[in-house]
């Protein structure tokens, strides 16, 4: 259980510095009941949805701790849309109205490496990245008060084949830039074709 989580100094191997530079991936809600913009991170929680959100229960909005999920690298696109639209399996390009953003870190990232042997020997398992919300979120909580120095945890995503996903806590906000690499709505006339490959590849609708 995270209340048992080994307190001991974080081995090199545990941290994996994500390069200044690296492309991430979001999908991001402009519209509905509760419309972001595509830097901002979440301070209610946690949410049933956010598997590792930190904010201690129950639900409410927490100005000292905020989260923001993205997904890394190549694979960053596809992983992005896998898990915003993995309870209905469907890209809906107009409800809510959808964007995907993605923007480059503006300085080196220490992250917690999920994938790798920390969790074993914390006395969890690779289970923290597909099991139970609740459950990632203790450990999160765990996580985060016990390692001050970590500003992310890097996991492999649980609908996009293994690609790797970040959960930035708030300490990592001044890694954020200004702006950001890729910009579009999910409506967009050049997204028609890559959306459309997307959805094949996840067997998700498209509409």
């Amino acid at each position: 259980m995270a209340d048992a989580v080994r307190i001991s100094k974080l081995r090199r191997t545990d941290l994996r510095p994500i390069a200044s530079g690296t492309l991430l991936w979001r999908v991001y809600r402009a519209g509905g009941p509760h419309p972001t913009p595509w830097n901002e991170l979440r301070h209610y929680g946690p949410a049933p949805t956010g598997r590792f959100d930190h904010q201690q229960p129950p639900p409410h909005d927490d100005p000292a701790r905020g989260i923001l999920y993205v997904s890394v690298g190549a694979l960053g696109a596809l992983g992005a849309l896998a898990e915003a639209f993995q309870d209905t399996r469907t890209i809906d390009r107009g409800r809510q109205a959808p964007w995907l953003v993605g923007f480059q870190l503006d300085g080196d990232l220490p992250a917690l490496d999920l994938t790798r042997l920390w969790p074993t020997r914390a006395g969890a398992s690779q289970a923290i990245s597909s099991g139970r919300h609740a459950t990632a979120q203790a450990w999160s909580r765990a996580i985060y008060r016990a390692y001050p120095e970590v500003e992310a945890l890097l996991y492999r995503s649980s609908m996009a084949g293994g690609a790797l996903n970040l959960a930035l806590y708030e300490r990592a906000a001044s890694r954020l830039p200004r702006s950001p690499a890729v910009h579009l709505p999910l409506t967009h006339p050049g997204l028609t074709l890559p959306l459309s490959r997307v959805a094949a590849k996840l067997g998700y609708g498209l509409r």
